[in-house]
């Protein structure tokens, strides 16, 4: 019992503590991505029937519904790539805030959030995050060691970027753990957000809170697979309920979006665009994502004529080597950048992308590269390294004679790394010029590179 004359403090005390209770959980996530001109979006997630407060420079108000709160619905079995009538998952709601240019201080739910600078200088580059649980690979999700992405975001977060920019594929867990797999016992799994948090806003939450976002659609982000989680929480644009991959008769809408330019002051600019829903084996006459992807060069075309150096970001690459290797005989096969938007492009143009693009970069394949050629193409650096089970194939050391990931490209210089966890930097040193690192999981330098305009070199070729 409290003393008679400590009583009166003591009910004061509890009556302040319980003042201070919060209403309601903390959002589950919150962050600032760059949109449409590189406009600065808070977004959160919440658990909550309502959309958290958001604190402006003093100013407090509710953010915005994005996308009402409710479970993610379930396409059915003919519209997914992998179904189970049994993951509906816990309901959310998704919230922005578009930020006022010169914005100094926002926090949602007392939770500071990253703001951008006007010519960003150290960017990171991730992609290809998730765990994953799908056929017949499964990934160890409950090993750090397996599936080591909390540990690289933890570690970008520490070499304390400007800029993050992540090239697609959030989402891999997509089947359920196998009974005599612990490694990853447990799983969320399917297109519902508790597989989304598991897969990328849990891991991430340390590299959410250490800057801004660009953010590309990868393949996993297809209408057919993470389409629906990608609308309601990724996407830069508006939200459309009417083509949001909830109803598989709109997918024709939902699985395209406008290419769009973030500034990178002193005449650079990146341009975002969508290749979710591309054929790696390219189209046949009459495929209705030709035209798709027409429009899309031609918008990427008009964006790159605005600034005098541009840097492409988007899922698939179209100037880099992958490898596979014959289960019988060990013999290794490279193929080139993705089919479908070189067969496209390439119509347009031989270069593929405009000529003032320097530099692409990717993910998709699931290991480090860097590939810069003698003819008038762009670097290419693809970071697909960052969480999910990585490709064991290596690639050559020196550019393999008479070969070429794209047509008419000639090979002066490439470097990878496979089998290995981590993530790459990019430090500005010029209008046009970048050094990158290639950093395993604990933040330590692998590789260096520099970048003078649409040229690179590494300074070892493997890893």
């Amino acid at each position: 019992m409290f003393h008679p004359i400590l009583r009166p403090l003591a009910v004061a005390t509890l009556l302040a503590g319980c003042a201070s209770l919060p209403s309601e959980p903390p959002p589950a996530a919150a962050f600032v991505m760059l949109g449409v001109e590189g406009v600065p979006i808070a977004r959160a997630v919440t658990t909550a029937a309502t959309c958290p407060a958001i604190t402006i420079d003093g100013r407090t108000a509710p953010m915005a519904v994005r996308a009402p709160y409710g479970p993610i619905p379930l396409r059915g079995k003919e519209h997914n790539a992998t179904f189970h009538a049994d993951t509906v998952s816990n309901p959310v709601l998704s919230c922005e805030t578009p930020l006022p240019s010169g914005a100094r201080q926002v926090s949602v739910a007392g939770r500071p959030l990253p703001l951008p600078t006007a010519a960003p200088k150290r960017i990171v580059v991730i992609g290809d995050t998730g765990c994953r649980l799908k056929g017949k690979e499964f990934q160890d999700c409950n090993d750090p060691q397996a599936y080591p992405f909390a540990r690289v975001a933890a570690s970008a977060a520490a070499w304390k970027p400007d800029l993050v920019v992540h090239v697609g594929d959030f989402h891999y867990r997509e089947d359920p753990c196998p009974a005599d797999r612990p490694g990853c016992a447990g799983s969320p799994y399917g297109y519902g957000w508790d597989a989304w948090n598991a897969d990328f806003f849990a891991p991430a939450r340390t590299l959410l809170a250490a800057a801004p976002w660009v953010i590309a659609r990868g393949n996993h982000e297809s209408c057919a697979r993470g389409g629906q989680g990608w609308w309601r929480f990724l996407d830069a644009h508006a939200y459309d309920p009417a083509a949001n991959c909830d109803d598989p008769a709109a997918d024709d809408r939902a699985d395209y979006t406008d290419p769009y330019a973030v500034p990178l002051g002193a005449g650079a600019q990146l341009i975002v665009f969508d290749s979710a829903n591309t054929n790696w084996k390219g189209f046949k006459p009459g495929d209705p994502r030709i035209a798709r992807y027409t429009d899309t060069w031609r918008k990427i075309e008009g964006l790159a004529r605005r600034e005098r150096y541009n840097i492409a970001v988007d899922h698939h690459p179209l100037y880099a080597f992958g490898a596979n290797q014959d289960a019988q005989t060990g013999a290794i096969t490279l193929f080139g950048g993705d089919a479908g938007l070189t067969q496209v492009f390439g119509a347009l143009d031989a270069r593929l992308l405009p000529s003032t693009i320097g530099m692409l970069l990717s993910g998709h394949v699931h290991l480090w590269e860097q590939t810069s050629f003698s003819s008038d193409h762009p670097s290419q650096f693809v970071a697909g390294f960052a969480g999910t089970a990585e490709d064991i194939v290596p690639l050559p050391k020196t550019p393999p004679a008479g070969q070429s990931p794209a047509p008419g490209a000639v090979l002066e210089a490439m470097s990878s790394w496979i089998d290995g966890f981590g993530f790459m930097t990019m430090e500005r040193t010029g209008p046009d010029t970048w050094r990158v690192i290639v950093h395993d999981r604990d933040g330590k330098e692998r590789n260096t590179c520099t970048v003078e305009g649409r040229h690179s070199r590494c300074a070892v070729p493997q890893v």
